[in-house]
């Protein structure tokens, strides 16, 4: 749990309910344990867009050829966001629900960080295989209506579908959710969701 890369999916800020639960999180971890770092990075911001030239340069790492050399320093900016999440032991995820699924920022983080010899590797004969296993992942979703086991009139989640298979599809099988409903939200059993995932994943450290 040393090193936590925050991926911020909201750009609400301080009115984030996912962000405000992802940072109770960490600083509940950071009390138990005094050596945790964190690394953040605000989907909404820190991101270039993933266009052609990205594209470009991908293709090139697929087929084996090098890298267009126009594209080179947009790929190595690719690269340097990976190599955040590549540095990481847990992974702490503020996903609010839009419109049934992800933000778009947060799929333009996964899109900029899914590369070959990164997040995967290919074989013909037995398809994909995540580079990314030994990882932790935190998620923590919001939604204003949805909720488990209500009707499809309140939504449906693609929200956590999605999120969980990418993770899986990278290698990472370690994951823990944690979810609130913000149309009538619980305050205090966010609040002891939190510690109860605080006590399961950040046994009492060093201080």
């Amino acid at each position: 749990m040393n090193r936590v890369l925050l991926i911020n999916a909201s750009p609400r800020g301080e009115d984030s309910c996912s962000l405000r639960l992802a940072n109770l999180f960490i600083e509940a971890c950071r009390m138990r344990c005094a050596d945790v770092e964190v690394d953040r990075l605000n989907t909404f911001s820190d991101l270039a867009p993933f266009g052609q030239r990205q594209v470009d340069a991908k293709m090139a790492v697929i087929a084996r050829q090098p890298v267009p050399e126009e594209a080179a320093g947009d790929w190595a900016e690719v690269l340097d966001v990976a190599a955040r999440v590549q540095l990481a032991d847990t992974l702490v995820f503020a996903v609010p629900m839009w419109n049934g699924a992800i933000p778009w920022s947060l799929k333009l983080f996964i899109d900029t960080v899914t590369q070959p010899g990164v997040a995967f590797t290919f074989d013909p004969a037995t398809g994909y295989r995540g580079l990314l296993g030994g990882r932790r992942a935190v998620t923590i979703y919001t939604s204003r209506v949805y909720a488990p086991g209500l009707t499809p009139a309140f939504g449906v989640d693609h929200q956590s579908t999605y999120l969980r298979w990418w993770l899986e599809y990278c290698g990472i099988t370690d994951i823990h959710e944690l979810r609130l409903q913000t149309l009538t939200p619980d305050q205090d059993s966010a609040n002891r969701a939190v510690q109860q995932l605080t006590d399961a994943l950040a046994p009492r450290g060093p201080r």
